[in-house]
C-alpha cells in the first residue's frame, strides 16, 4: 500500500468512536501470549514446571453432543477457555491448577507418575486439561469430578497403568476419569488403558457429558454410566475405539438420553480377553445406537426388559450372541446437530483418528470432517500426488461443494499460489511438526516488472492469493522475501505475503511474514463482506503490514515488529480502509512486540484508499500486551485524512506500550467494548477446523 500523505483533508462532525452492534451471545476467550515468547515461542523450552503457554486451538475449542447443550445454568462446555494457560510437568503443579477455583487451561507436557498409586485428582469447574502433543501421560492415577463440578474438558491425554494385578478388581477403585454428580464434561481424544477398575465412570446423576474420539483398551470394565435411581443423565458417546475390554462397553443404566454413534467395538481373536457384552441399555435408559461397527464382540447389543434401544445403520462382523433392540427412544437432532460417518468406514477412521494427536490444533469435529474430505498431497520430493501447491489447487474441481484438504509435506515451496473464487472450501495444511516446517515463499513486489509488461501492483505481489470463500490455512508459513535493500531503484516496495479477498477465511497456526504490506485482508468488492479470523498465529512486518477493507480479527496471536531495510525502527501495524457501517480490524488477546526501538511504531493509520472520503477506517486493539515499541500516541493521519475522524480505539491493554485514555489515545468504555467482541466481528460465522 502506497504511503500517500498529501491528499485534501476531509472532516466529519460525528464522534470518532462508534458503538458496535449488540453484545455478542458468545465471546471468545481472553487469553494472550506472554511478551517473552519471541517469534517462535512454540518451540522454546520452558524452564519452569508451570508457565504461561501459547494458546493452542484446544484452548478455545468447545464440546459437541449433549455437552454442548444449554442446561443447569451452563451454556455448553468450553472448559478453562477464559482463564490462564499453564504448562505442567509435575503432580504438584497439576493438582495446584486442576483443584483451583479459577478457570485454567492446563497443558500436560510430560509423564506424571501419580503418588500414591490410584490417586484421582479432584478437578474443579472451568478447567481444560490437555496433553501437549502425544507427550501428556498420567500414570497410575486419574481424575475425579465431584458433585456440582461443571464445564470440564479432558483431552489429548494418555491415562494408564493403575492395574493392581487382579483383573476383576473389587478392592481398588482406580479409574481414569470418574464423575459423581458432575455436569457439562467433555472427554475427547484420550488413550485410556490398563486401570484397576473402570476406564470411565459417569455416575450419580452426572449429565451433559460427551465422550468422543478416545481409545479405551486393555481393561475389564471400559465405561459405566448410571448407578442412580434418578433418570437424568444425558450423554453422547461417539467415535470411540473400544478394544480388548470385557464388559461395560458401555453399560448404561437409567440414562434419560444416551446417544451412541460411530463407535468401533473390537474383540481381537486369539487373545486372553473375551468380551462379555458390547453396548448395554438397562433400567429406564432410552438409547439411540447409530452407525457403529462391532468386530468379534460377544452379545454386541443387549437391553433389559425396562429399557428402550433403537438401532440403525451398524455393522456386525464376526459377532455372536444377543443383538437386541426395542421400544421408542428420542431424536438426538432435537437436542443438537451431528453428522454420521458411514459404519463401514468407522474402523479405518478410528484407527487413524482416535486417541491423542501430535498436533493439538486438531479437534474432534475436525477429524471427522477431514476424514470425509478429499485430501490431495503435495511433496517436493515426488512422494505426494503433486510437487507444487498450485498444481494441487488446479486439481480442485470448479465449484466444488465440499472440503478439499491440500496436505503439504515439509519443505520450502518457492512459488505463487492462487485459490480462485470458483474453488471454495479449500484447506492448505502443512503436515510437519511445526508451522516452520512447511514454507510457501516468493519475492514479488508492487514494482516488480511482469513478464508481459507492467508491474504487479500491491495486490498482485502476493505470494498466496485467496479469492475463494470458506478457505483455511493451517500449520505453515507464508512469506514474501522481497529484498528491499537490493532493489532501492525499484519504484514500489509493497510486497504482500498473503492476500485474502473472500469471506470466511480461517487462518490457524500460521506464520505470515514480510516487510511492508505483509497481510492484505481485502474483500471481493467494496460492497461485499469479507471476514477473516486469524488465531494462534504470527504476523511479521514493519509498514502497514496488516491492512485492507475486510472485517478481520487477529486473536490470541503474536504481531512481531521488524526493522526496515536500512536498520531503522519506524512503522505502522495496521492500515484499515473499512467501508462505512462495517467492522474493520480487531486485534484481541494478542502480543505486539519485536526487536525494534522503543516508541517507534504506530498501532495504525487511516487508509482512505484512492482518496475515498466515504470510507470509515477502523482498528480496535483490546485485551492485548503491547511492548515499549508502541508510541505513546499510537495513531497517525494518512493521506490528508485525520485519524480522529475515523474509528481507532483501545481497551484494557497491558504492557510497557499501553497507556491511559486521552484525546490522542481513545479508550472504549465498558459499554462500547461489549459491542466490540470477537463474536461481533464474525457475526453468524463460527470458525471451526476442517
Amino acid at each position: 500500500m502506497t504511503e500517500t500523505r498529501n491528499r485534501p483533508r476531509h472532516r466529519r462532525s460525528r464522534s470518532a468512536l462508534a458503538v458496535g452492534i449488540p453484545l455478542a451471545l458468545t465471546a471468545a476467550g481472553t487469553l494472550a501470549y506472554g511478551t517473552d515468547l519471541g517469534l517462535f515461542g512454540e518451540d522454546a523450552q520452558q524452564k519452569a514446571s508451570a508457565a504461561t503457554a501459547a494458546a493452542p486451538t484446544w484452548a478455545t475449542a468447545t464440546a459437541d453432543g449433549f455437552a454442548s447443550v444449554n442446561s443447569l445454568g451452563q451454556n455448553g462446555t468450553y472448559g478453562g477457555r477464559d482463564g490462564q494457560i499453564v504448562t505442567v510437568r509435575t503432580q504438584a503443579d497439576l493438582e495446584k491448577y486442576a483443584t483451583a477455583a479459577e478457570p485454567y487451561v492446563i497443558v500436560v507436557a510430560g509423564t506424571i507418575n501419580m503418588n500414591p498409586v490410584g490417586k484421582e485428582i479432584k478437578v474443579q469447574s472451568d478447567k481444560t486439561i490437555v496433553g501437549s502433543g502425544t507427550s501428556g501421560h498420567i500414570v497410575g492415577g486419574g481424575f475425579f469430578l465431584g458433585s456440582g463440578v461443571h464445564n470440564v474438558i479432558i483431552r489429548n491425554l494418555t491415562i494408564r497403568d493403575a492395574y493392581q494385578g487382579v483383573w476383576n478388581d473389587k478392592d481398588h477403585d482406580f479409574d481414569a476419569v470418574q464423575m459423581d454428580g458432575a455436569h457439562h464434561v467433555w472427554i475427547d481424544h484420550n488413550d485410556l488403558r490398563h486401570m484397576a477398575d473402570g476406564l470411565i465412570d459417569v455416575r450419580k446423576d452426572s449429565t451433559n457429558v460427551t465422550v468422543s474420539w478416545n481409545k479405551l483398551s486393555n481393561d475389564n470394565k471400559a465405561f459405566g454410566i448410571g448407578w442412580t435411581d434418578n433418570v437424568v443423565t444425558d450423554i453422547t458417546v461417539h467415535h470411540n475405539w473400544i478394544r480388548e475390554t470385557e464388559q461395560r462397553n458401555p453399560s448404561t443404566d437409567n440414562a434419560a438420553h444416551a446417544h451412541l454413534y460411530n463407535n468401533f467395538l473390537e474383540d481381537v481373536a486369539g487373545t486372553d480377553i473375551k468380551s462379555s457384552y458390547g453396548n448395554y441399555s438397562r433400567g429406564k435408559t432410552k438409547m439411540v445406537l447409530e452407525n457403529s461397527y462391532f468386530q468379534g464382540i460377544n452379545n454386541p447389543v443387549i437391553k433389559d426388559g425396562t429399557a428402550t434401544l433403537v438401532q440403525r445403520g451398524s455393522v456386525f462382523s464376526g459377532t455372536s450372541g444377543r443383538n437386541e433392540s426395542g421400544g421408542t427412544a428420542f431424536d438426538p437432532k432435537a437436542y443438537y446437530s451431528y453428522t454420521l460417518d458411514a459404519a463401514a468406514n468407522v474402523p479405518s477412521l478410528l484407527k487413524s483418528g482416535a486417541g491423542p494427536r501430535s498436533s493439538i490444533g486438531t479437534t474432534a469435529a475436525a477429524a471427522s470432517t477431514k476424514a470425509a474430505a478429499t485430501t490431495l498431497t503435495v511433496a517436493k520430493d515426488g512422494s505426494g500426488q503433486y510437487t507444487t501447491v498450485q498444481a494441487a489447487v488446479n486439481a480442485v474441481p470448479a465449484n466444488n461443494a465440499s472440503r478439499v484438504v491440500i496436505a503439504v509435506k515439509p519443505g520450502t515451496y518457492r512459488e505463487l499460489v492462487k485459490v480462485p473464487a470458483n474453488k471454495p472450501h479449500v484447506t492448505i495444511q502443512g503436515t510437519g511438526a511445526s508451522r516452520k516446517d512447511t514454507v510457501i515463499v516468493y519475492n514479488n513486489a508492487s514494482g516488480t516488472p511482469k513478464p508481459g509488461g507492467g508491474t504487479y501492483g500491491t495486490g498482485g505481489s502476493a505470494t498466496v492469493a485467496v479469492e475463494a470463500d470458506d478457505f483455511q490455512a493451517r500449520n505453515l508459513t507464508i512469506n514474501n522475501d522481497f529484498d528491499e535493500k537490493a532493489n532501492q531503484n525499484l519504484n514500489g516496495h509493497q510486497a504482500v505475503a498473503l492476500r485474502t479477498a473472500a469471506d470466511k477465511v480461517f487462518l490457524d497456526g500460521v506464520i505470515v511474514g514480510g516487510d511492508q504490506d505483509t497481510l492484505l485482508v481485502d474483500t471481493a468488492s467494496k460492497d461485499k463482506l469479507g471476514r477473516v479470523y486469524m488465531t494462534n498465529s504470527y504476523v511479521i512486518g514493519n509498514v502497514d503490514f496488516i491492512f485492507g477493507r475486510a472485517t478481520a480479527v487477529i486473536d490470541k496471536s503474536v504481531i512481531t515488529l521488524k526493522k526496515r531495510w536500512d536498520g531503522t525502527s519506524a512503522g505502522y501495524v495496521t492500515a484499515p480502509s473499512t467501508p462505512a457501517n462495517r467492522k474493520g480490524i480487531l486485534i484481541a488477546n494478542t502480543t505486539v512486540n519485536g526487536d525494534v526501538s522503543d516508541r517507534s511504531f504506530f498501532l495504525g493509520r487511516n487508509w482512505h484508499a484512492g482518496g475515498d472520503a466515504t470510507l470509515d477506517p477502523q482498528t480496535t486493539v483490546r485485551n492485548s500486551t503491547l511492548s515499549a515499541a508502541v508510541k505513546t500516541t499510537p495513531w497517525s493521519d494518512m493521506g490528508g485524512f485525520s485519524w480522529k475522524d475515523d474509528r481507532f480505539a483501545e481497551y484494557k491493554n497491558t504492557g510497557a506500550g499501553a497507556g491511559s485514555a486521552s484525546s490522542d489515545r481513545p479508550q472504549l468504555t465498558d459499554g462500547q467494548a461489549g459491542g466490540q467482541e470477537v463474536a461481533d466481528w464474525l457475526g453468524d460465522w463460527t470458525p471451526s477446523a476442517s
